[in-house]
């Protein structure tokens, strides 16, 4: 494994876990986490697979904007959805779908092409690598 040269740590603390509260050392976040209700949790709080996808779609975002030199990303979106389910009792997982709209691509082709190329380099797409299913796909 490559030794990595830190430039950037975030610190957020929780207390409680899914039922709980988190908060970021220097206080911009500062919020109540619940389980969603559909895996029997309160709800009406953000949950853990929220953050998650706000983290990756805002990365893979900026890395899409690192990859597509010519294409302009002029009104460009990335929807992520982050999967929560179970291989089985007891053994849980998540699978990610990011679907990607770049309305200034000349075409679909040349959009997934850009998509495919961001999710090489993305971070958190490495992060995840071969423990996640995750699937990129350009949209109209």
């Amino acid at each position: 494994m490559k030794k990595l040269n830190i430039d950037y740590t975030a610190t957020v603390i929780n207390t409680g876990g899914r039922n709980g509260h988190v908060r970021s050392e220097d206080g911009l976040i500062d919020f109540k986490v619940a389980m969603p209700k559909e895996i029997g949790g309160k709800g009406g709080e953000i949950n853990a697979e929220q953050l998650f996808a706000a983290a990756y779609a805002s990365c893979f975002g900026s890395t899409l904007a690192a990859v597509s030199k010519k294409t302009s990303l002029k009104d460009s979106s990335i929807t992520a959805n982050v999967h929560l389910g179970n291989f089985g009792p007891g053994d849980y997982g998540i699978a990610v779908d990011l679907l990607v709209r770049i309305p200034q691509a000349s075409s679909l082709d040349e959009a997934q092409e850009l998509v495919d190329l961001a999710h090489e380099h993305c971070i958190y797409s490495k992060a995840i690598w071969g423990n996640v299913e995750v699937n990129v796909k350009a949209i109209e």
